[in-house]
Order: C-alpha cells, then sequence, then structure tokens
C-alpha cells in the first residue's frame, strides 16, 4: 500500500531536486543541464546585488508571518470553542460551514473578494454609496490590501487545522475535566489547564509544520489578488519565479531565488524543532 505514496514523493518530490544544479550554471535548452556551462554563484550574487530581489524576499517574508501569526490561533480558538457545544446538530452544520472553503480555489475565492472589495461593483462599496460615501480603493491600497489578502486566506484555511485540533481533543480524558470541575475550575480555568496541555503536541506539530511554509506564500493566492498598483507588496518570490523564470525563461536566476527560500524554510523547521525539543516535543 506504501509503493504508490513513495514513488510520488520520489518521482515528484527527491527526483526534481537534481534540478536545483541549473541554478549553478548557465542554462540553456539546446546544452541541457547537464551540458549547461558552469557559472558558480553568479546568479546568487546576482540576486542579492539588486534592491528589487531584496524586496521580493521581504514582501515573502512578511505576508507569510502575518499569516502565521493571524491564522494559526484562530483554528485553535475555533476547536476549543466547538467542543464545548452541546449540540451536535449545530456543532456538525458550523463545522461544514467553515471547512467548506478549502475545498474552493483560489480563483473562486479571488472571485468572491472581488465582489466584495471591488470599487466600481463591489458590494461594500455600493452599501457605501447608499449612504453618499465615496467608494474605497480597497484593492489598490497596500495597507487594506494586505488586510484583505490575510483576511482571506485565513477564512479559507481554519476550517481545515480547526478539523485537525477538533479530533485531538477527543483524545483528551473527560474525567480530567471532572477533576477539574470538583477542584473548582471555571471552564476557562478548564481550557487553560485542561484542553490546551491536552492538544499541545498537535498545536507544536502543526507549528513547526508552518514553520517551514514561512518563506512560501501561496502563488495561486497571490496571483490572483494582486494588481499593479501594490506590487511594491503583493510581489513574491513564487510570482516572481513565474514571471521572470517562465516569462523571460531567465531558468537560472529564479532556480537560485528558489533553492535560496527551501534554504531558509528548511533552516527554520529545524530552528523550531530544536525549539520544541527544549520542551520534549520535538518532531524528529
Amino acid at each position: 500500500m506504501l509503493i504508490p505514496v513513495i514513488a510520488y514523493y520520489i518521482l515528484f518530490k527527491y527526483w526534481p531536486m537534481g534540478g536545483l544544479v541549473i541554478a549553478f550554471k548557465n542554462y540553456n535548452f539546446a546544452d541541457g543541464i547537464l551540458g549547461s556551462p558552469w557559472v558558480g554563484l553568479k546568479y546568487f550574487k546576482l540576486l542579492f546585488s539588486s534592491s528589487n530581489t531584496l524586496q521580493i524576499i521581504w514582501n515573502t517574508f512578511w505576508l507569510s508571518l502575518l499569516s502565521l501569526i493571524f491564522g494559526f490561533p484562530i483554528p485553535i480558538f475555533l476547536a476549543i470553542l466547538l467542543n464545548e457545544v452541546r449540540k451536535s446538530w449545530f456543532k456538525r452544520w458550523v463545522q461544514t460551514i467553515i471547512y467548506l472553503p478549502h475545498f474552493f480555489s483560489w480563483v473562486i475565492v479571488s472571485g468572491i473578494v472581488l465582489s466584495l472589495f471591488a470599487t466600481d461593483y463591489g458590494s461594500i462599496n455600493k452599501v457605501l454609496k447608499m449612504f453618499n460615501i465615496e467608494p474605497i480603493t480597497f484593492l489598490y491600497e497596500s495597507k487594506s490590501w494586505v488586510s484583505i489578502f490575510i483576511g482571506s486566506g485565513v477564512w479559507k484555511e481554519m476550517g481545515f487545522s480547526t478539523i485537525i485540533y477538533l479530533a485531538a481533543l477527543t483524545t483528551i480524558d473527560p474525567s480530567l475535566y471532572e477533576s477539574a470541575g470538583m477542584d473548582g475550575a471555571t471552564k476557562w480555568r478548564q481550557m487553560w489547564h485542561v484542553t490546551l496541555p491536552g492538544i499541545r503536541h498537535t498545536i507544536i506539530l502543526l507549528l513547526i509544520l508552518a514553520m517551514g511554509k514561512v518563506m512560501e506564500v501561496g502563488f495561486d493566492q497571490v496571483y490572483n489578488l494582486q494588481n499593479a498598483a501594490v506590487s511594491d507588496v503583493s510581489e513574491v518570490i513564487s510570482t516572481y519565479i513565474y514571471k521572470i523564470g517562465l516569462g523571460s525563461s531567465q531558468f537560472s536566476l529564479t532556480t537560485a531565488m528558489g533553492f535560496f527560500e527551501s534554504i531558509i524554510s528548511c533552516s527554520l523547521v529545524l530552528i523550531a524543532n530544536r525549539i520544541a525539543k527544549k520542551f520534549d516535543q520535538a518532531l524528529f
């Protein structure tokens, strides 16, 4: 049963790693990967000598960090609240509603965002117009665009993580709550001293995995929401690789960028795991 999974990772995850050698070569189609001439660290030097590249790296890190800060705790909070719901039909209904956006593509989500925040035909600006308020260019101002970007990402993915935490909550022994209640602990105290410690392993695991994606902003989300007016905050590594690598055929340069992103992501995972190991919560 494991053979298809192992084959998938070998063919699509590990085998393509050999292509990273392109970052150290002046790659061209005629000579191929092996035949293209070596240039050493030329493209890495070219990357970090450009202020535009440093801005792209900062945008990627900043957007990912904000997504982690606002997106990571919300599923924990939702899972704890749902765990306290005693009406099973209501609990299932809420789970379905918050989990449904996870299955939407970013094309659909972006369409929803545009229908809400567009300057001319957006629902919010139509409501403002009813009160004789001038339309607000939500998607064309850096601060509001970042807020919409973070909010749409949290809305789309919070249901998936909530399901994971709800599954973890089922492993907590109910007698712990009974004991805490007999000792006079309020619901908030029970959540703090029983619920959160009970899902601590899951929280640490998902945090370590999330740290590995700090330098990885989803291409679909950014590409479908960005525009020229907010390029100073919306241009990230994934869109840069697409535009420069595929659009301008600068494969070596964008491979170097991708290689750098992978190194940073791997380092963050190792650092997070080392910190977790201090509390006996390491993933590996």
